[in-house]
């Protein structure tokens, strides 16, 4: 089975603290959340917690493009 990066992990390499980027604006927030699950690659997992605990993201539709920029970012 090959390696496969976190979500998380991969996120962080979006972190940009002088852009208004929406991507890197939820990067740069997920930096500061303790809770996050920083090991998870799981959609759905990783869904469930933002919807619940991330109140620093404004959209779901940023996590739908951050995600889809991971899976691209994998293969």
């Amino acid at each position: 089975m090959a390696y496969r990066e976190s979500f998380y992990r991969f996120l962080m390499t979006q972190r940009n603290p002088g852009s208004a980027d929406d991507i890197a604006q939820f990067a740069n927030n997920a930096q500061h959340d303790s809770s996050f699950p920083k090991q998870e690659e799981d959609y759905e997992k990783l869904s469930d917690y933002l919807e619940l605990n991330a109140g620093y993201l404004p959209s779901m539709s940023v996590f739908d493009k951050a995600y889809q920029l991971y899976l691209d970012n994998m293969n």
